[in-house]
């Protein structure tokens, strides 16, 4: 994606598109880090001159360098098996209550930290001088230069979100080696200048810097949420939802580690304070099970459904794994003693709804634990394009919802590459320039909340 900013104007264009397709080996399920690489290269052909380069990608995975920064094997993806049963074993040196005050994240089976602990007899950890996290491992080949982004790396569940540096005790009582990690970046900081090679095979001239900006993509995407005041909650809607507030401090107490709420960091020392959904996931699952229908004909189908027929636990680990989702979620709905959906349409509106449920219990929750009370719910991302599951949101939260910018991922890392360059100001300044320059829709709520409120209480009482 390519960014244009000046004082009341912001563009962004789509350069190059590739696929990430992750692959199954024998030892299980890897990212294609090369493929995806050869893309961000033939990526900075097509957008031609730049002024910088910034990288945001997925959070937790992470690349192994030996002493000579030569990559170990392509990278495990966080949807691979090799966590399973991990977080016992640490939470048999760390309880999990202790390991919530010290890090403030959420349980998720392939934070960092677990897959560290899945990985300690490995051959390939033990021969490890470097680990980067992903947009740290593209930017050291794009640059030489290796360093640790803070908004990803809040993700490892390795970083204290008062001090906003590593939790030096709990690595040490876990045999985390800390060394493996370069450097800390925040965003905003330089990281390096494009190679002479990268320059040649791309065919720009230097020097390129590379700016460190929010490389975990929700951190990115939070950065763009186009509010125009503190009480606001938002949705990064996607593959997942990630749906909560923006803090200036971290909520780490019992209930909110009940709740599993994360705290991670984000621009200017800010915290967010969010719950992990499936999201989209379980539509995008769906449709490739369907064999890629018309979208669209499938959502105004779904529209027709009755509401709040079936709903399941969009966050319920029984749908992480890829693979036949409409069965797994007719058979949630079966063992529940709902209705069971059996067509596309039935399949579609109950996975709406049950985002839409869950998006009103985070936002319910996230007021409560963090006595921060919303106005109003932003929706950014991919989602926004989905205008039903918008409306049901804002039905089921009894607030307006403000839906855009869609590519809130790749606005907010324009952005802070922005602002790290003296064309727009701090994070207020860039929300009001998105709120100013950005197509946005507004979703007022209908009717009351009572129906989402039953529906609430029958999917907890199961």
């Amino acid at each position: 994606m390519v960014g244009r900013v000046g004082p009341d104007s912001l563009e962004l264009a789509e350069a190059h598109r590739f696929a990430n397709r992750p692959v199954r080996v024998p030892e299980g399920l890897r990212w294609d880090v090369l493929g995806l690489y050869a893309g961000v290269l033939a990526g900075l052909r097509a957008a031609g001159q730049v002024d910088s380069v910034g990288i945001d990608s997925w959070a937790v995975d992470y690349g192994l360098l030996d002493a000579d920064g030569a990559l170990l094997g392509n990278p495990v993806h966080y949807r691979d098996a090799r966590t399973e049963g991990v977080a016992e074993k640490v939470w048999a040196r760390v309880p999990a209550a202790e390991l919530y005050a010290a890090t403030g994240l959420q349980y998720a089976p392939f934070n960092t930290l677990y897959q560290l602990t899945a990985a300690r007899d490995s051959r390939q950890l033990a021969q490890a001088k470097r680990l980067l996290l992903v947009p740290d491992l593209l930017s050291y080949w794009l640059t030489g230069e290796q360093g640790t982004e803070l908004t990803n790396a809040s993700t490892t569940q390795l970083i204290d979100p008062r001090t906003h540096d590593w939790s030096h005790d709990l690595a040490a009582r876990l045999d985390i080696d800390l060394s493996l990690f370069a450097p800390l970046r925040r965003p905003g900081d330089a990281a390096g200048v494009l190679r002479a090679e990268v320059l040649e095979e791309t065919g720009l001239a230097g020097p390129v810097p590379v700016t460190a900006v929010g490389s975990h993509d929700t951190a990115s995407a939070v950065a763009a949420v186009p509010a125009t005041g503190e009480r606001f909650a938002y949705i990064c809607t996607g593959t997942w939802s990630l749906a909560g507030l923006e803090l200036d401090a971290p909520v780490l107490t019992e209930d909110s580690r009940a709740a599993n709420f994360t705290n991670e960091l984000g621009l200017d020392g800010t915290v967010r304070y969010l719950r992990n959904i499936m999201g989209l996931w379980l539509l995008q699952e769906s449709v490739r099970a369907w064999g890629d229908p018309d979208l669209g004909g499938l959502l105004r189908a779904a529209a027709e459904v009755p509401a709040l027929r079936s709903v399941v636990d969009a966050g319920d680990a029984a749908f992480l794994a890829p693979g036949r989702m409409p069965e797994r979620i007719a058979q949630a709905c079966r063992a529940s003693g709902q209705p069971v959906p059996d067509t596309p349409a039935e399949v579609t509106r109950c996975i709406l709804d049950s985002l839409a449920l869950a998006h009103r219990r985070a936002v319910e929750d996230a007021q409560r634990l963090a006595a921060h009370p919303v106005d109003v719910v932003h929706i950014v991302g991919g989602g926004t394009r989905n205008a039903l599951l918008c409306q049901l949101t804002a039905d089921a939260c009894g607030l307006p919802v403000v839906a855009g910018p869609t590519e809130a991922a790749a606005l907010g890392n324009v952005l802070v590459q922005a602002g790290a360059h003296g064309l727009v100001g701090d994070r207020h300044a860039m929300r009001a320039l998105l709120a100013r320059t950005q197509p946005l829709t507004r979703y007022e709520p209908r009717g009351g909340t009572g129906p989402w409120r039953d529906a609430q209480a029958r999917l907890a009482a199961r």
